[in-house]
């Protein structure tokens, strides 16, 4: 091989390098640009601050819902140096009574540690349910993709700290997907063997039509 070839060979691989090393160690979000199947796409490393690697989001929740709970999140919208990492994490405030309705993360396993009160968590397989009475200190994992919730389960109210697999974890609550939008009342009856008039009434409440 020539001398030139072989320069020029070894300043391209110093470079694909250096910008592999970049790359590997963080991809701050640019949210200039739409997100990618593999995130967003980095902000350039001139206009990193520590700030993209830093929230303070994690405050009590808004718990004045039909479910009792307040949810805030650090996700990559809000910690943007998440990108790319596979990590995330979330706080519930469990008001007495509180739930969290069955739900999945399509994409992402999920974490959680007890830091007050006292829960019950569960995930379903098409066989069997596992559920465990949770305390302070306590520690639980959802499987990625499974039905699970949580409920307030004690005499005070709760909270719970989450983490999750990934920079964005989709949520699809079961309550929203079947109340919370047109699906037509026949079909959903239909479909659950739900009784239309328990079906008319949880749309009124979240806002559904059909």
């Amino acid at each position: 091989m020539k001398m030139i070839h072989i320069i020029l060979l070894f300043f391209y691989l110093l470079s694909y390098t250096s910008h592999a090393t970049y790359t590997n160690d963080f991809c701050v979000a640019n949210f200039m640009f739409p997100k990618t199947p593999s995130g967003y796409p980095c902000k350039s490393e001139t206009n990193v601050t520590a700030d993209d690697f830093a929230s303070s989001t994690l405050v009590v929740g808004d718990s004045k819902n039909i479910f009792n709970i307040g949810f805030t999140t650090a996700f990559v919208k809000e910690i943007p140096g998440l990108n790319g990492l596979g990590i995330s994490a979330a706080r519930l405030d469990f008001e007495i009574n509180g739930i969290v309705a069955m739900h999945t993360h399509p994409d992402s396993s999920e974490l959680i540690i007890v830091a007050q009160g006292q829960i019950t968590a569960g995930f379903i397989t098409p066989t069997k349910v596992y559920e465990k009475n949770l305390k302070v200190g306590d520690v639980f994992v959802f499987p990625t993709g499974l039905l699970h919730y949580q409920l307030n389960t004690g005499p005070k109210k709760a909270i719970v700290y989450a983490v999750y697999g990934s920079s964005n974890p989709s949520i699809h609550l079961l309550v929203d997907l079947l109340f919370r939008n047109k699906l037509p009342t026949p079909i959903i009856q239909k479909t659950t063997l739900l009784d239309p008039s328990q079906i008319m009434k949880l749309k009124a409440q979240l806002g559904g039509s059909g």
